[in-house]
């Protein structure tokens, strides 16, 4: 049974370098690969407070939405297009400051100012995607980039 996540509180490093192993405990020795990634949406929504977060699973030609935490959101998105489809396409980490300067962005929320897209990559090729938005402009950071990659990095051998 899963227990609850402890309260976190300090600098953004420290929060993630807290939440990231009780995220890793949580789904230890579970095999279920989308209630791996709704725990782990909660898990980072509850714990760093952000808008939106959720994954995008590759299917075919589109990235399909899966588990996540927020307000509604798209369901498919081609390869390179927006942010998610251009992580996908670019097999790269994307921060972006400031979602309406991006070219092609797809606005799901009017509410999400910023955005960071982590691709989850095993065996050469991209599985999904970690998409994490804010409705605050330029919210991620190296901090983020670093422990959202460490993160989608053992995440994808659960695909």
């Amino acid at each position: 049974m899963a227990e609850e996540l402890k309260q976190i509180v300090g600098t953004k490093e420290e929060i993630y370098q807290s939440l990231l192993p009780q995220i890793k405990g949580l789904i230890t020795g579970e095999g279920d690969l989308i209630a791996n990634l709704a725990n782990v949406s909660a898990a980072l929504k509850q714990g760093l407070g952000f808008f939106w977060v959720g994954f995008y699973i590759v299917k075919g030609e589109e990235l399909v939405l899966g588990p996540f935490q927020g307000p509604i959101a798209c369901t498919r998105i081609r390869s390179g297009k927006g942010v998610c489809g251009t992580s996908w396409a670019e097999k790269r980490t994307i921060v972006v400051p400031d979602v309406d300067a991006f070219p092609g962005h797809i606005a799901c929320s009017s509410d999400s100012k910023s955005e960071i897209v982590v691709p989850l990559i095993k065996d050469s090729s991209v599985v999904a995607v970690l998409d994490v938005d804010s409705d605050s402009l330029n919210s991620f950071d190296s901090i983020d980039d670093k422990y959202l990659n460490e993160l989608c990095s053992w995440l994808s051998e659960y695909f």
